[in-house]
C-alpha cells in the first residue's frame, strides 16, 4: 500500500516550479500535476482549489494544511536549503539537530502556506 499525498494550490504551475527549484524534482501532467523524485516516485500531487468537485478542495479561503506536515526525508538535506537560499525563500527554522530522529532538519512554508519539515534521509524505528 502506498499513500499519494495531494495538495490544493492556488497556481498549479507556480507552485509546481517552486516545488521543482526546491526539492530537485521533475513533474508530470498539467491539471494535476505529480512530483516525481529520480526513480519516478511519486513524492506529492498538486490539485488546483475548485476543480473536480472534492469537498475538501473547494474553498480556498480557509487556511491550508492545518493539522497537515509534509516531511520530507532527503539525502540532500544541505542542497535542499541552499535552494530555498537561492530562490530567497524564508526557512522558518534553520537545520538543527531533531532530538527524537537524531536526525538534521529545518523548516518552511510553501507559497500556499503549507508546512514542511526537510529532513535529513532515516528509517522509522532503526
Amino acid at each position: 500500500m502506498k499513500l499519494d499525498t495531494i495538495i490544493a494550490v492556488k497556481d498549479i504551475q507556480k507552485s509546481a516550479e517552486w516545488y521543482q527549484s526546491l526539492l530537485g524534482c521533475k513533474s508530470e501532467g498539467l491539471h494535476i500535476v505529480t512530483l516525481l523524485d529520480d526513480e519516478s516516485e511519486v513524492i506529492l500531487c498538486l490539485h488546483k482549489w475548485g476543480e473536480h468537485d472534492h469537498p475538501t478542495m473547494k474553498n480556498s479561503d480557509i487556511v491550508p494544511g492545518n493539522g497537515l506536515i509534509l516531511y520530507v526525508r532527503t539525502h540532500d538535506l544541505q542542497k535542499i536549503r541552499n535552494n530555498a537560499q537561492q530562490m530567497d525563500h524564508q526557512v522558518e527554522q534553520e537545520i538543527e539537530l531533531n532530538p527524537n530522529s537524531q536526525k538534521k532538519e529545518f523548516a518552511l512554508r510553501d507559497p500556499d502556506g503549507y508546512y514542511l519539515i526537510i529532513s535529513e534521509y532515516h528509517d522509522y524505528g532503526r
